[in-house]
Formats: structure tokens, sequence, C-alpha cells
């Protein structure tokens, strides 16, 4: 069961910080609250339950943040908005830069890296108004589904600080969950935005491949798996910084030239003409911890509550091939992020084994693998496109286990089978990214310890604003779920946790 014994008056947010991001902007330009006091309460709270759960990092000084708040209500007052995100407090994922502050990406060697511009994900929240107050931890490089690093310790799970926050946006689930930010962005590869939210009871979405312009980036042509976009306690949330985030950017060849639609969460939507497809285990093949299935069919459940016609689906393709595929295009992509850091040799040290075991995977891949691998992915994507012809989205759980230890570096076995790789164990993933779909994590409820799950919808290529208001009429059925809270506790009765041990993760991660 959850350590509950020292839940305290935190369990339940102030009403500033229990805000939602839409409605906290209302209030803010109301002039019901101002800037200020919506600064001074998410400090507040961020100093007596971050150090237990270790969300935020590289956060700035109350003061400067408050001048900054208070020069937000000067402009209110003048009748100027910057934005939506007007005075809000936001906290940018260290793998993104945000001027001024360190994108350490989880890494030893980056530790000292200071950001002397914003990556463009975060000038377009900046000019939506947000004060940025720090960064949200991530595991090194962003790779794995558990939030751990070398530079700032263990990110822990809202509802059970013993236990992993999921990754690459561990540090940005938690925050939401517990109170800490109004609203988050991520980014997603391998579930790394959808794997935090389903444990974290929250929402994430991983845009459609180019929604989301990634800037700078060292490869703009091939790189194109992993994608950031947003994070938030309501999909009305979700789809307001979605419409900040997204847009074609020249920087970006490949970007989507049209933005997503702002209002997709609540344009009409008539939930009995939706027709979904569960693909569940994909008949057997993924294993899955006990519970897992059946959370999401609770969740399916109420879909169907709702009208809709939910169905058993096939995946149309040997998911093993699928699988292969996927790791051809993973190891050389991730390959060239870590050959920089190698390019020093005593590097390698300081390098977690996961990150170089990926990089020297990728060693001798040939043009012709990568081709071939390619054509696989293709035929994916074809047989994807064939399951949009009998069914308007799809549905897979959000993970395959329950949030683990969290000093445990990846789990080794699920439902009795062992892990082949560090990342096996999150293969359920793989499909929106490979097949580049538009794709958000909804909440199913928890298990008998306390602890959350989510549940994917995959919509159609580039169908995202399809996507949010399959999600916005989910969303109204299930305030339950949504109204579990985490019980927090105060920093004087916890520390934040330490990451796991490094030595633990020397043997080979993958065979």
């Amino acid at each position: 069961m959850p350590d509950t014994t020292h839940a305290n008056a935190l369990a339940a947010p102030d009403p500033i910080t229990a805000l939602d991001a839409t409605a906290l902007s209302e209030a803010i330009h109301a002039r019901r609250l101002s800037c200020r006091e919506v600064m001074a309460a998410y400090l507040a709270r961020i100093h007596r339950v971050n150090p237990t759960y270790n969300a935020l990092v590289s956060l700035r000084p109350d003061d400067a943040l408050l001048a900054e708040a208070d020069a937000c209500d000067a402009e209110l007052a003048r009748g100027a908005s910057r934005g939506w995100m007007h005075g809000m407090p936001q906290a940018i994922k260290d793998l993104s830069n945000a001027a001024g502050l360190p994108t350490t990406l989880g890494s030893p060697l980056m530790k000292h890296f200071v950001a002397h511009e914003d990556g463009l994900m975060a000038a377009r929240m900046k000019g939506a108004g947000c004060i940025v107050i720090g960064k949200t931890n991530t595991p090194e490089f962003g790779l794995g589904s558990h939030t751990f690093n070398e530079v700032f310790g263990a990110t822990g799970n809202a509802y059970d600080a013993t236990k992993s926050a999921g990754g690459s946006s561990g540090g940005a689930g938690a925050a939401l969950a517990l109170r800490l930010l109004p609203v988050a962005d991520g980014s997603d590869f391998m579930g790394s935005l959808r794997n935090p939210a389903g444990w974290a009871n929250i929402f994430g979405m991983r845009p459609s491949q180019g929604r989301v312009p990634m800037v700078p980036a060292h490869d703009v042509w091939v790189s194109q798996l992993g994608t950031e976009g947003p994070m938030g306690r309501t999909v009305r949330d979700v789809a307001r910084l979605l419409h900040t985030q997204a847009g074609y950017s020249p920087d970006a060849p490949l970007s989507i030239a049209a933005g997503a639609n702002g209002a997709g969460a609540g344009t009409a939507f008539n939930p009995t003409t939706a027709r979904i497809g569960w693909l569940g285990d994909l008949n057997g093949y993924l294993p899955m911890a006990p519970g897992i299935l059946a959370a999401c069919e609770q969740g399916l459940g109420r879909l169907e509550g709702l009208g809709c016609a939910v169905a058993p689906a096939a995946l149309g393709m040997a998911p093993e091939r699928v699988w292969q595929a996927w790791l051809v295009w993973r190891r050389v992509l991730v390959a060239s992020r870590i050959a920089p850091f190698l390019l020093k040799a005593s590097n390698r040290a300081l390098i977690k084994p996961e990150a170089l075991w990926e990089h020297d995977q990728a060693q001798g891949c040939s043009a012709a693998e990568f081709l071939s691998a390619s054509v696989a992915r293709t035929q994916f994507y074809q047989s994807m496109l064939a399951l949009f012809g009998r069914y308007d989205f799809l549905a897979l759980p959000t993970a395959q286990v329950w949030p683990f230890d969290v000093a445990e570096r990846w789990p080794r076995e699920v439902a009795g089978r062992t892990m082949d790789t560090y990342h096996r164990w999150m293969e359920v993933v793989i499909y929106a990214t490979f097949a580049g779909l538009p794709c958000i994590s909804v909440p199913v409820g928890f298990n008998a310890d306390g602890l959350p799950m989510g549940m994917q919808l995959i919509g159609r290529p580039q169908d995202d604003a399809g996507v949010l208001a399959l999600a916005a009429a989910y969303e109204g059925a299930i305030g339950d779920w949504l109204a579990r809270l985490p019980l927090v506790r105060d920093s004087a009765n916890g520390v934040a946790a330490a990451a796991p041990d490094a030595d633990a993760g020397r043997a080979p991660p993958a065979r």
C-alpha cells in the first residue's frame, strides 16, 4: 500500500494551485488573482513539496520570480496581456533550452551548461506569457521511461514517492499531479510523455509528427521520432498548450504548416459515431502486469457508456517485425545524439550504460539495413491506415507495468517474461510513434495499491483535434478518477529520492 503516514493538509492544494491552467488564466485576466499571488502560492507549495518528490530542478530565486510577476501585474493594469499564459509559472523539461537556465540533459557532462537562448517551444510559451521558474527533471539524455540521473537524482511518483514517476517527462508529470505547475511541456520518443502522464493520473499528448517543431535540432530530416508536446490536468489545458506549441517553423522544414485546432477539445463531437479498436496486448504478444488490461477495459467501458462502439482489433502486421525495425531506427537516432559526447574517450565513464549500449549497438549499421527498416516502417504505416478504414480511433495501455520501485533502473521481467532490453517493457508505446500518429494518454483509474494507470487513444494521421475531442468527452465520464488526488508528503517528513545505484546497471542492459 502507498505510504500515507505523513499525509497532511497538503493533500488538498490551496485554492490557487488547485485551479487548472485555463481557469487560472481566466482568474488572472479578470483581475480576481494577481500574478504575484499566483507566483507566491506556487512557490510556497514547491518549497514544501518538491524536496520530497524532486520533480522540479534548477529553480530560479524567489525574488526574481516575484519581480517578474509584479511586472506582469503592471502590464495587466495598463490593459496589456502577453497571452493566455500571462504570469503563469512554467518549468521547461531539462532536455530543452530556456535562456539563462542550465540544460543538463540529466548528464554530468552537461551539468554546467547554461542556455543562452530559448528553444522554439520555450520561446512560444514565453510568447504566450508564462514565467519560467526552472526545469523539470528527466533521465540522462531522456533515455528510459524512468526519471533518474546522476545530476539531480530520481523523481518520485506523485501517488507514492517510493515509486517511479515514469519518464522521460517524469518531472513534468509529477509536478502537474502534485499541483506544482498549472500546465507542463514534455517530449515523447518512446512514450516519454505518455508514460508519466499515465502514472500521474493526468493527460499527456504526443502530437502528430511535425505538429510541434523541434528547434534547435542536430538533424531536421531524419530525426522525426521524437516530438515535444503538452501535458495537463485537463484536456482543455492540453489543447490550449498544444495550440501554443504548434505551427510551422522554417528551421524545421518537415513541420506542419497548419497549427492544431486550439478549440479541438471543445468542438462538437458525437461519441455515438466513434468506432474504437481495442488492441489490448496484441493477442498475447505484449506481456502485461496483472490488472492493466482490466483497468483499460474499465476506461473503455466509460467510452461505451458515452455511446462509443468498442471492438477488439488486430495490428495487421507481425509486431515482432515492427519491433525489430523500431530498434534499427532508435539505435541510429540515439547513437547520433550520444556520439558527440564520445569524441573524448574519458567521457565514456560518465555516461550511463544504457546510453552506451544504444550507441554501441548502432555501430556498423549499414545504409541497406536502415533502408530495410524504413521499408518495414512504411508497411507498418500502411497497416495502420488499413485499421483506420474500420475504426476512428485505436486504444492501447499506456504502459505494461505499474509504477515500480524508484530504486530500480528498469523492470527486468514483466508477467514472467524476461525483458531483453532496458526499454522493452515499454514496447506498447512504439506504434503511435513509429506511424507518426497523434496519441493522448488518458487516466483509467488505480490498482489496489493506489497507483494510477493510463490508456493511449490514437487517432488518424494529423487528426489531433479529433483525438482531443474524444479525450474531452471521455474526461467528462471519469470525474471520480480525476478527483483522486495524491496524498502529498511535506518535505519536512521526507527526502528526495536518490538515483538508482549506477553500479547496479553496469551489467549489459540488453543482449
